[in-house]
């Protein structure tokens, strides 16, 4: 399995991770009903923040444990890659047009960010299963 394989794999898999445990602190909150005093933001930084510290550490050992490929990217490899982004961006689209309709008929800021956050997770989750798709059954 190549580094950018490997990637895509645990990449995935701390999206998911990141997005339940997120959603998981939000469902309570919403069980309340009282949508408008929900301290929502600074769960969304810290899933944000943890996230991208994950990343980084992530891609650090990958780097280390891979370090016999290092420099092999082949246009295969860019190609899945650039295909797995312009795939996950329509869906990051989708969800922008959702925020701007929201924001228009003046729904509650909550909703709106969450609706971001989301479209954020959806189109990086999907840009990295089209790239394990493509590393595992051809492109």
């Amino acid at each position: 399995m190549s580094y950018h394989e490997k990637s895509a794999w645990s990449m995935a898999v701390v999206t998911v991770l990141i997005y339940v445990s997120y959603g998981s602190n939000i469902k309570g909150w919403l069980a309340s009903g009282d949508i408008a005093n929900i301290e929502y933001a600074g769960t969304m930084l810290w899933a944000i923040g943890t996230f991208m510290v994950l990343a980084i550490i992530i891609h650090i050992v990958l780097a280390i444990l891979s370090y016999r490929e290092d420099g092999k990217e082949d246009v295969r490899d860019q190609e899945i890659y650039r295909f797995g982004e312009y795939v996950g961006q329509y869906f990051l689209g989708f969800g922008a047009l959702a925020a701007l309709l929201m924001a228009l008929a003046e729904w509650d800021h909550f909703w709106i960010a969450n609706i971001i956050y989301f479209a954020f997770g959806v189109s990086t989750l999907i840009a990295y299963i089209i790239r394990i798709v493509a590393y595992r059954r051809g492109f």
